[in-house]
C-alpha cells in the first residue's frame, strides 16, 4: 500500500505550496461547507466523536458537516481527525507547519489549522483524545445560524496534567435541578462536561442521606443510574459512584446481609462502574476497623459485576480524634488489593499536603471539592457580606471562576485530580473552570469563560458573557452596602438581555446570569434602604429624653411599620420571580419550595429575597419587653441598653467579627492561597445556633430559645476543629484592669476555653446554651499593653466560633 491517506498527491503539493496567497491566514477559516474525514483505522471506534461534532453544530446552525471517506483533493474546507501514527503521511507542506508541536500523552491531542489548505487537523491516539480534540475545536468554533467560522491560526499540542477530571451528578431529591432531568438531559450534560475535558462522572445509589424520591423524578433512581452509566460508557468516561454507609450496624450478620443485598442490586444495575467512593463519614460514621472490614465485603460484591473496579475512601468525619485518624491511615497504608486511593473532601481534618506525606507515595489522592455551596462549606466565599448570606444562602447560583482557580491551584500538586461535589446546575460555571484547571492549571480563567460563552450562549456573546460572569463574582466581594460593582453588573446583563434573541433568552445558562444580576441589585437596594430606616428608627427611639418614652417608642415602631408596608412589589423582585419560573421550565431548577418544589435550605434562594437585612425583628422584640416594664425609669434604662448594646465604655474596644474592619485584630498565620479550605486559617461563618441542632441551612437572626437576636450574632469568626483562634488587642493601658465580654454563637456549639497570653480566662465551657459571657482578664496579660486571646476546642469538636467581643476597661471611682 502506498504511504498515503488516499490523496492524489501528484500536482497537489505544488498547488498547496503556492496557495498561501489565496487564503489570508489571519482571516477566519470558513468551515460552513466543510466535510469531516476520520481515520479509517479508527472510523468505527471514533464514530461517537464525529457525532458529537455534527450534533452540536447542527443544534446551533443549518451547517451539516457531511462525513467523507477521503481527504479532499482541492481547496474544499475539511476537518481531519487522524491518529498520531498517520500524521507522518500528511503532505510535507502540512508537516512543516506543525513540526515543533510536542508529542502527546494519554488522552492528549494535537489541533492545528492549515489556513491556505482550508483544513483543520486533529490528531489523537485514543478515543478520549479524539473526543477532547473535537471538544476543543467546538469551544473555538464560532457557530452562527448559517455559518461556521474558526478564527485564529490554531497550533497546539495538549495532554491533561491530571488523570482524574470530573463531576458528581447525583439523581436525588436534595439537588436543586438534577432530580427533574430525563436520561437525555443527563446524556447531554455529560457530553458537555466531556467537551471541556472531563473524563469521570460520579453517580449515586438510590438510597443516600435523602428522601427516596421526589415529585420531579421522571423515572426511578435505579433506572436513571443505569442510564447515566450507559451514557458515560458511550463517551468512554469513567463511572464513579458515591455510596455512603446508611445502615445502622455493620457488624451484625443480619444487618450486613441487608446491606450486601442492596449492593448486589445497585452494582448489577449499572453497565459500567470503575470506581466506588465510600466516605468515612457525612454520613455513615464508622470506626476505621469496622469500616475497612466492611469495605472488604463490599469489594467482593463489587467485583462480581465490575471486576476491575476499585474502592476509594475518605477520612471524612464530623468529629475526628487522633485515634480515629491514626487508625484510618494505618489501614490505607496496608494497600488492600481493592483500594483505589484516598479522597480529600469536605470535613476532612488533615490538610491535603499532610495526607500526601502520611500515606504511601504510590497511593493516589482524589480531590472532592465542594464547588456548589457558598457558606457552611469546604470553600466558603471569604468575608461574605451578611446580607448575601441571609438571602443568596448556601446553594445559590454561584459563578466563582477566579476563586475556583485559586482554590484549585493552591493544592493541585498534592493530588491526582478532582471530581467535584455538586448539588445541581447552580455551580455550572465552576464545573467548567475545574475541568480546565485539572487539564492545565496554567489556563487563564478568562479563556475558559470565553469558551463557555462562545459555545453555550453564542459567538456574539463571547466577551460580554465572559465579563458578565466575572462581574457576578465581584458582586460578592466586600461590603455590599458600598459595592459599586453591583449596579454595573446589572447594566451589563440588561444590555445583553435587551439585544438577545429568544433562543438566548431561553438558554438556562444565560438565564442564570440574568437572575443573579437582578437579585444582587435588588438586595443591595434593600440593604441601603433598610440600613437608613433602622438608623432613623434608632434616632427616634433615642429621643425618649425629650419626647418621652411612649412617644419615642411609638415613632420608632411607626417608622419600622411604614417601611414594611412600602416594601410591596419591586420590578427587580418581579423579574427574579419570573426568571425563577423560566429556569424551572428550561432546566428544572428549583429556586422556591412551594412553587418549584425545592428542598428547604438548598437551592431555594428566591424564597429568601425579602428576608430582613437589619435588626428590625430584634428591635421589635426588645420594644415589646420594654413596654411591659412597670416603671418609666426601667424603660429608659432598657432603651439606653438597647441603643448602646455595642458600647464598650470609656477606654474600651468592641468588635463584631462579621465586620471586615474587626479582622485587623485577627491573626492569620497561613494565607488562603495555601489554605483555601481554612483548615488552619480563620473564616467567617453564619448562623446564630439553634438548641438541639448543629446544622443551619438558612441564616436568620433567631436562635437559642427561638427569640429574635441581634444580627451581629448571625456571623462569627471561626476556626475548624482544634485549630486555635487568635485575636490580638493592642494599645491597652498597662496600669488598668479589664474584663472581656464575649458572644459565643454559631452552629458548632463546641466546648471551648479561652486564654490571654497563655493565662487562663475560662476553662472549657459548653457553648450554644447562652450567648453572652463575661470574665476578668488576668492583670499579667495586660502589663505590656497588648493581649493575645486564644480560643481552643477540645478534641473531636467542630471548631471555635466567636461573634462579638467587648474589652471593658475598669473605671476609676
Amino acid at each position: 500500500m502506498p504511504n498515503t491517506l488516499h490523496l492524489p498527491i501528484l500536482g497537489l503539493l505544488l498547488w498547496w505550496s503556492t496557495a498561501l496567497s489565496a487564503q489570508d491566514s489571519t482571516s477566519p477559516l470558513d468551515l460552513s461547507k466543510a466535510s469531516v474525514y476520520v481515520s479509517p483505522v479508527q472510523r468505527a471506534d471514533w464514530q461517537k466523536v464525529t457525532a458529537v461534532l455534527r450534533d452540536e453544530v447542527s443544534r446551533r446552525s443549518t451547517v451539516q458537516l457531511p462525513v467523507r471517506n477521503a481527504l479532499e483533493s482541492n481547496d474544499a474546507p475539511q476537518i481531519v481527525l487522524i491518529t498520531e501514527a498517520e500524521k507522518a503521511k500528511l503532505p510535507d507542506d502540512w508537516l512543516r507547519e506543525i513540526r515543533t508541536l510536542s508529542p502527546i500523552g494519554p488522552e492528549g491531542y494535537q489541533l492545528f489549522t492549515i489556513p491556505w489548505a482550508r483544513k483543520v487537523v486533529l490528531v489523537a491516539n485514543d478515543k478520549r483524545g479524539a473526543l477532547y480534540a473535537m471538544g476543543k475545536l467546538l469551544r473555538k468554533l464560532e457557530i452562527h445560524p448559517d455559518r461556521l467560522l474558526l478564527s485564529g491560526h490554531l497550533k497546539l499540542s495538549s495532554t491533561p496534567r491530571y488523570e482524574i477530571r470530573g463531576h458528581q451528578l447525583g439523581y436525588r431529591p436534595k439537588t436543586n435541578a438534577y432530580d427533574a432531568w430525563s436520561a437525555d438531559q443527563f446524556d447531554q450534560y455529560i457530553r458537555e462536561l466531556a467537551i471541556f475535558g472531563a473524563n469521570s462522572i460520579e453517580i449515586m445509589p438510590p438510597r443516600t442521606d435523602d428522601d427516596f424520591t421526589s415529585r420531579h423524578m421522571p423515572i426511578p433512581a435505579i433506572e436513571m443510574i443505569a442510564a447515566q452509566s450507559a451514557a458515560c460508557a458511550d463517551y468512554d468516561l469513567d463511572v464513579w459512584m458515591w455510596y455512603p454507609n446508611m445502615g445502622t450496624d455493620y457488624e451484625h450478620p443480619d444487618s450486613i446481609a441487608k446491606e450486601i443485598a442492596e449492593r448486589h442490586e445497585v452494582f448489577a444495575a449499572v453497565p459500567r462502574l470503575d470506581h466506588l467512593f465510600v466516605p468515612g463519614g457525612d454520613p455513615g460514621d464508622l470506626a476505621p476497623d469496622i469500616l475497612f472490614a466492611w469495605l472488604e465485603q463490599v469489594a467482593t460484591v463489587l467485583h462480581q459485576y465490575h471486576p476491575e473496579a476499585k474502592i476509594w475512601v475518605s477520612p471524612q468525619v464530623f468529629r475526628p480524634t487522633r485515634l480515629w485518624l491514626g487508625s484510618f491511615y494505618q489501614h490505607i497504608n496496608r494497600k488492600y488489593d481493592w483500594l483505589g486511593g484516598v479522597v480529600f473532601g469536605p470535613w476532612v481534618k488533615t490538610p491535603l499536603p499532610e495526607i500526601r506525606h502520611l500515606i504511601d507515595p504510590d497511593i493516589p489522592i482524589r480531590r472532592y471539592p465542594d464547588i456548589t455551596h457558598s457558606l457552611s462549606s469546604q470553600y466558603p466565599i471569604p468575608h461574605w457580606d451578611l446580607a448575601y448570606a441571609i438571602t443568596l444562602g448556601r446553594e445559590c447560583i454561584n459563578p466563582r471562576p477566579e476563586d475556583q482557580k485559586r482554590i484549585h491551584n493552591a493544592l493541585d500538586e498534592w493530588g491526582n485530580g478532582s471530581l467535584s461535589y455538586s448539588e445541581g446546575t447552580n455551580d455550572d460555571v465552576n464545573k467548567f473552570i475545574w475541568s480546565d484547571q485539572d487539564w492545565d492549571p496554567e489556563t487563564p480563567v478568562i479563556e475558559t469563560l470565553r469558551d463557555y460563552a462562545r459555545f453555550f450562549i453564542g459567538p456574539d456573546y463571547t466577551e460580554s458573557v465572559a465579563q458578565g460572569l466575572l462581574s457576578l463574582e465581584r458582586n460578592l466581594r466586600g461590603p455590599l452596602l458600598t459595592n459599586e460593582q453591583v449596579e454595573k453588573s446589572l447594566w451589563q446583563w440588561q444590555a445583553m438581555e435587551a439585544r438577545a434573541p429568544q433562543a438566548v433568552r431561553s438558554n438556562f445558562r444565560f438565564q442564570m446570569g440574568v437572575i443573579r444580576a437582578y437579585f444582587d441589585a435588588y438586595i443591595q437596594q434593600r440593604l441601603i434602604r433598610e440600613t437608613y430606616v433602622e438608623n432613623l428608627a434608632r434616632q427616634q427611639l433615642g429621643d425618649y429624653g425629650s419626647n418621652g418614652v411612649k412617644e419615642a417608642i411609638n415613632r420608632c415602631e411607626e417608622t419600622l411599620a411604614e417601611y414594611r408596608k412600602q416594601q410591596g412589589v419591586h420590578p427587580f423582585k418581579e423579574k427574579c420571580e419570573q426568571m425563577a419560573d423560566d429556569l424551572y421550565e428550561s432546566i428544572g431548577a428549583q429556586l422556591t419550595v412551594e412553587k418549584h418544589g425545592a428542598m428547604g435550605g438548598r437551592g431555594n434562594f428566591i424564597d429568601n429575597i425579602d428576608n430582613p437585612l437589619n435588626d428590625i425583628a430584634y428591635i421589635y422584640s426588645e420594644l415589646n419587653k420594654i413596654k411591659a416594664l412597670r416603671t418609666t425609669e426601667a424603660q429608659r434604662a432598657a432603651i439606653a441598653a438597647l441603643l448602646h448594646r455595642e458600647n464598650p465604655g470609656e477606654g474600651g474596644c468592641y468588635d463584631n467579627f462579621g465586620d471586615p474592619a474587626s479582622w485587623e485584630r485577627v491573626l492569620v498565620r497561613t494565607p488562603l492561597t495555601e489554605d483555601p479550605g481554612n483548615l488552619k486559617t480563620p473564616r467567617v461563618s453564619f448562623g446564630v445556633g439553634l438548641i438541639g441542632e448543629e446544622w443551619v441551612h438558612e441564616i436568620t437572626a433567631t436562635g437559642f430559645s427561638g427569640q429574635a437576636t441581634p444580627l451581629a450574632w448571625a456571623n462569627q469568626i471561626t476556626t475548624l476543629y482544634d485549630q486555635p483562634l487568635e485575636v490580638l488587642y493592642e494599645d491597652l493601658d498597662p496600669e488598668s484592669s479589664y474584663r472581656i465580654r464575649v458572644a459565643y454563637t454559631g452552629r458548632f456549639k463546641s466546648r471551648m476555653k479561652l486564654t490571654a497570653d497563655g493565662l487562663p480566662v475560662h476553662d472549657f465551657i459548653q457553648t450554644g446554651t447562652q450567648p453572652l459571657h463575661e470574665f476578668a482578664i488576668p492583670a499579667e496579660a495586660v502589663q505590656d499593653g497588648q493581649v493575645l486571646f486564644t480560643w481552643t476546642c477540645g478534641e473531636a469538636e467542630r471548631g471555635a466560633q466567636v461573634s462579638e467581643v467587648w474589652i471593658i476597661k475598669a473605671q476609676k471611682e
